[in-house]
């Protein structure tokens, strides 16, 4: 009998979930074996990052655990080092332990984006992201500690540094994460009596002239015009100069103190694609024909916001690195996948971009489908409606329907839990008070 084909994926996020949850629906066992290798465990759904930060959605509710939902694939959690395509060959470090190689026939490469920054001083040290599920709860836990700390002291100084809230860059990913903890930090003053609205310095600095450009020109000054009208100070044309110490200087000139930077100023591929040895582009990605092959590289399949994939459907220009395009690039992945496996023809992608929804809040939106232009109530609700319909398996669907409609009857939770980043703390405070006391006691006698 002839050996099933090692089919390896590198990467469980958009890509390598639905290829190989389609990939186990597609194939025999006798067919093929099934790997996939990510450093963790779970699929972030990263459309609802910003929910889960202000709270309208439980943290976990947005991640898929890639066990439960890829019973028959073989999921190992690590680090991939090194790819050896002529070899055939991947070099994965496991999160504890020595290092191990894995073969393959077949090879799905999509570890996706990293947050891409700039040699800014300061920004480092001071800032953070917004492209993971822990990076959602920490924002959340530092936006509702810096009200806590604002409440509790009396100098005017350190007051003003923790109710500043600085976001860089006005694409989607920064634009909803402000608009919802700008949207939960308003309603959670309600609880703190020495807090107003208006105390808050809300800023979203944009390099270029416009935000949200995937809505279109007009979308985005709506957009603009809302944030604004909210007390939120958007300068475009601007950019972040440094960020030393909390104190940020912009290139208009403008300075100020601030607890909280949030870098949200592009992506860039994943740093395995340098070492992969596969072909890359200008931009650092995989060259990828339109059948989602790896150009020189039959056995290799690629997709996602790694890969260089052409549009056909804009001769000339590639795929945008975006969740609509890497869901549908995931289905062809694998149908070429099983295509190759049976010596079928493998088809190419060509999907036309069917437009963009973003939520600016509880109940306020902005969206463009199919030309169609909607917003507020309307474009909010079309937003999760679509985001709903996207959520992985029917398992989190109603649980996230769950989140919402208790978010109708009741208000959201203001819990700082800043302890889960470090949950050791307590413990070794109480130990180091436990070795000063033992000291102080033999000292005396």
């Amino acid at each position: 009998m002839t050996e099933p084909a090692r089919i390896l994926i590198v990467g469980g996020g958009y890509v390598g979930m639905y290829a190989a949850l389609r990939l186990q629906r597609e194939l025999r066992r006798h067919e093929a074996l099934i790997t996939v290798v990510d450093a963790d465990s779970y699929m972030t759904y990263q459309p609802f990052l910003p929910e889960a930060a202000a709270g309208n959605v439980e943290p976990r509710h947005v991640v898929v655990p890639l066990r439960r939902v890829l019973n028959r694939c073989r999921i190992l959690n690590g680090w991939v080092v090194r790819v050896d395509p002529e070899a055939r060959t991947v070099d994965l470090r496991p999160h504890g332990g020595p290092g191990r190689t894995l073969e393959y026939d077949l090879l799905v490469f999509a570890p996706g984006s990293v947050s891409r920054t700039l040699p800014i001083p300061g920004l480092a040290e001071c800032g953070i992201g917004f492209k993971t599920l822990e990076e959602a709860i920490h924002l959340r836990n530092q936006v509702l500690s810096r009200l806590d700390l604002a409440d509790s002291t009396t100098d005017e100084t350190v007051r003003a540094r923790a109710l500043t809230f600085v976001f860089v860059g006005a694409g989607f990913a920064g634009v909803e994460a402000l608009a919802e903890l700008e949207d939960m930090a308003r309603g959670a003053c309600a609880y703190y009596p020495t807090i107003e609205p208006g105390d808050m310095r809300w800023f979203l600095v944009e390099a270029t002239d416009r935000i949200l450009p995937e809505v279109g020109p007009e979308m985005g000054r709506w957009t603009l015009e809302q944030l604004r009208g909210r007390g939120i100070d958007v300068r475009i044309r601007t950019r972040l100069r440094s960020a030393v110490d909390g104190h940020i200087v912009l290139d208009d000139g403008t300075e100020f103190d601030a607890d909280t930077l949030v870098w949200t100023a592009g992506v860039r591929p994943h740093p395995l694609v340098r070492d992969s040895g596969l072909p890359i582009d200008d931009k650092g990605r995989v060259r990828a024909t339109a059948e989602l092959t790896v150009e020189g590289f039959r056995d290799v399949f690629t997709a996602g916001d790694c890969a260089a994939v052409p549009d056909l459907t804009k001769p000339g220009e590639m795929c945008a690195p975006n969740a609509q395009h890497a869901v549908r690039q995931a289905r062809t992945l694998a149908a070429n996948v099983a295509a190759t496996l049976r010596g079928r023809e493998r088809r190419p992608y060509r999907h036309a971009y069917a437009g963009s929804v973003a939520s600016l809040g509880l109940h306020q939106g902005v969206a463009q489908i199919y030309g169609h232009k909607l917003r507020g109530m309307p474009a909010w609700f079309m937003h999760r409606t679509y985001h709903l319909s996207r959520v992985p398996t029917l398992n989190k669907k109603v649980r996230v329907l769950i989140d919402w409609t208790l978010s109708l009857f009741f208000r959201r939770e203001i819990v700082s839990l800043g302890q889960l980043s470090q949950p050791r703390k307590e413990f070794e405070r109480a130990a180091r008070a436990d070795r000063e006391d033992r000291a102080e006691r033999a000292i005396l006698g």
